[in-house]
């Protein structure tokens, strides 16, 4: 049977979404039955799948309510499942998150809350801050996702302009004990950053919030700069003593899923290497930069050996110069493009591990030493496309997309080079 680099591809990106599938990894986490309720909260691009499995695998009664992208939904039984918007959010986010305090508002220590948390929920959860409103979230979204900032940066002030996230949802529900089961989505995996810590805290600081801002050259609608310059917006603190009792466990993330891929690479018979699994910066500037590899391993066989299969994770950042279609991962990777054109034995496949890359219905895209000049077969100029950050239209007009539809998980990018 001859070798298709494409079906190997897909084959390693399988490999890492399996490796996140919420039926395997939430049963080796569960907590113990309470005296009193379980509730479970949760929200994220695969919180959906998240409470179908956490349905499966629990015994006993158990009610509650997640939040999850339009398109997104899985069948459940005691678990209520409602879509809103991902990655702008609407009215309907704003009800969920309204819905959720109130869930866990009221609950005694004999309680239990089980929040189901991954990539995603930070959209997906509006709450503004008294005095703000949901037309200020979005602006701030937007400044956000066009700033170009790290998603560190981006969740530290996410959360000091809500009412639920920088752990204040796990607050409300205090004095119940809070177990959060995360699927990480952040590069380094800090849980409390991984849609904006709806339940647990973090130590990014208001102050930080404002040098970011200012370093990123974000405007902000006068409401929220003058929420963030009042002592309102302060976030609880790691050490509040709401959160005495809660746990956290990051039962998947980019790392593992990283392992994963290369083992089925390796199982494949060609030999892999982990660049990294917390890649961030400029998806474009990425994307030059493992050019810059795959070129030197080509020609120098250095300083990885053919045939290999490099992969990285993480999640790159695009600053918006444009109004084109297309998301980090196809940014990316028309990036990698033009820095291999012409050159031979390279096939690329860069992916978000969720299946939707910005917001179109494409997970990423392939590419290889040909992609440019069949983009330029068929019209369309790969540096102009880059520049107006329109990689979408470039690789869709040489069918080049990749469509695997949603996922159930969300364990960031996933870029898979296969140099032979």
């Amino acid at each position: 049977m001859s070798f298709d680099p494409r079906t190997f591809l897909t084959s390693i990106f399988d490999a890492a979404v399996a490796a996140a599938d919420p039926e395997k990894t939430i049963r080796a986490h569960l907590p113990p039955r309470p005296r009193g309720r379980t509730v479970v909260i949760g929200a994220g691009k695969g919180a959906a799948q998240m409470a179908s499995a956490f349905e499966k695998a629990w015994d006993g009664p158990l009610e509650g309510l997640v939040v999850t992208r339009y398109g997104y939904a899985a069948p459940t039984e005691r678990i209520e499942v409602v879509e809103a918007a991902h990655p702008v959010p609407d009215a309907a986010g704003l009800q969920a998150a309204r819905r959720l305090r109130e869930i866990v508002s009221g609950l005694t220590e004999d309680d239990l809350v089980v929040a189901l948390v991954c990539g995603g929920g930070s959209a997906l959860l509006p709450a503004p801050a008294p005095g703000l409103t949901l037309e200020d979230e979005i602006a701030v979204n937007e400044a956000l996702l066009a700033s170009g900032a790290p998603i560190s940066a981006m969740n530290t002030i996410r959360k000091h302009v809500s009412t639920i996230k920088g752990g204040r949802l796990a607050a409300a529900a205090w004095p119940a004990k809070v177990v959060s089961l995360i699927v990480s989505d952040i590069p380094g995996d800090d849980p409390a950053l991984v849609a904006s810590g709806p339940t647990v805290p973090s130590v990014g600081s208001r102050q930080e919030a404002l040098a970011a801002i200012e370093a990123y050259g974000m405007k902000l609608p006068d409401a929220v700069m003058a929420h963030l310059n009042s002592s309102d917006a302060d976030a609880p603190a790691p050490g509040d003593e709401r959160f005495s009792r809660n746990e956290v466990h990051l039962i998947a993330s980019a790392a593992v899923s990283l392992e994963a891929a290369a083992a089925e690479a390796r199982r494949q018979g060609i030999e892999a290497v982990i660049l990294s699994d917390s890649m961030e910066g400029e998806a474009r500037e990425i994307g030059s930069a493992h050019a810059a590899i795959a070129r030197e391993v080509v020609a120098r066989g250095r300083p990885f050996a053919k045939p290999v299969l490099m992969l990285s994770g993480g999640e790159t950042t695009v600053t918006l110069r444009a109004k084109g279609k297309g998301g980090r991962n196809t940014e990316f990777l028309l990036s990698f493009a033009i820095g291999i054109d012409g050159l031979q034995g390279v096939q690329v496949l860069a992916a978000d591990t969720d299946g939707i890359d910005g917001s179109e219905d494409n997970a990423g895209a392939f590419c290889d030493g040909t992609s440019v000049q069949r983009m330029r077969e068929a019209g369309v100029d790969a540096r102009a496309m880059l520049a107006g950050n329109d990689a979408w239209t470039a690789f869709n007009a040489v069918g080049d997309l990749f469509v695997p539809g949603p996922t159930g998980t969300n364990v960031n990018d996933l870029r898979a080079i296969l140099i032979r």
